[in-house]
């Protein structure tokens, strides 16, 4: 059986760090502070946000929420950011996708500063982010690149290979990978023969949101797999990959729950931070 990848133990070891940091900054009469704007009743994002708010109080960090109605105009919106943009005292700020169909989420996303871009999305950031000048990443991208690290995975001339093109997860970490010097392919919904690409991978991610779609004849003996995958099968979390198989074929593995979903939060508080003293010039 493969070695697990335990993010959770990972989350927790750096959540530590973390709240020094925080705790150092206040010393020095800085207070870190993190804007979310929702939209409407998604119940999936009111979760995550309320995770979010529970990691922000925990490490010091003052976190506040923009709960706006499912109606809300886009214009109502648009002015929201302006006014934070323009707030001194914010140092991060994000909109929680997705939003309702009347609101351009490519639009809301462009008008936040780069410079206090949580999330790495903004046009400006995701070109710095390729172009290897970033200052800010997505987090789920950046726990991978750390649950790697932490492991002793070297990506340096390994094969990588990431099911799911997103601007979330696959495009970032295709561009941190490159970073590791890692010959990194994406696949998706158009790729043909899947399985013979997969099974060419050294390092396999799969971010699709499928449950069970790796399965152990997609995985190179030895390969290290990470399961982004977040999916309720029967009232129970899934990967996308099908765990109790390719556990057996994968020198290293990451369970569903407890991979890669404790660095997320964990490291976009890491965002916060990190904007935070790059605007206090303390970087």
């Amino acid at each position: 059986m493969g070695q697990i990848l335990d993010g959770k133990k990972l989350a927790q070891h750096l959540g530590r760090d973390l709240a020094d940091q925080v705790a150092d900054l206040k010393k020095h009469g800085i207070l870190p502070k993190f804007c979310v704007i929702n939209i409407g009743d998604d119940q999936a994002s009111k979760v995550y946000v309320e995770s979010k708010k529970r990691k922000a109080e925990k490490l010091g960090i003052k976190q506040v929420v923009y709960q706006l109605p499912a109606d809300e105009s886009e214009e109502d919106v648009l002015k929201l950011i302006d006014s934070l943009n323009a707030d001194p005292e914010v140092m991060g700020l994000m909109v929680q996708l997705p939003v309702p169909e009347q609101i351009d989420s490519d639009k809301v996303i462009e008008r936040i500063d780069p410079e206090k871009d949580v999330d790495g999305l903004t046009p400006a950031n995701i070109g710095r982010l390729w172009q290897g000048k970033h200052f800010v990443e997505p987090a789920t991208a950046a726990g991978i690149i750390s649950l790697l690290d932490h492991y002793g995975i070297d990506l340096n001339g390994k094969n990588a290979v990431i099911v799911g093109r997103s601007n979330i997860v696959g495009k970032p970490l295709a561009a941190l990978m490159l970073e590791r010097n890692a010959s990194v392919s994406i696949l998706h919904s158009h790729s043909r023969n899947l399985g013979d690409l997969t099974k060419r991978a050294d390092v396999l991610v799969s971010a699709v949101g499928k449950a069970g779609m790796i399965t152990k004849d997609m995985v190179k003996p030895g390969a290290v797999v990470v399961d982004v995958g977040i999916n309720r099968v029967n009232g129970k979390l899934a990967g996308d990959v099908d765990f109790d198989q390719v556990k057996d074929v994968a020198s290293y593995i990451t369970p569903v729950p407890g991979g890669v979903g404790p660095l997320t939060v964990e490291f976009l508080m890491e965002e916060v931070i990190k904007l935070t003293r790059r605007h206090h010039g303390l970087d």
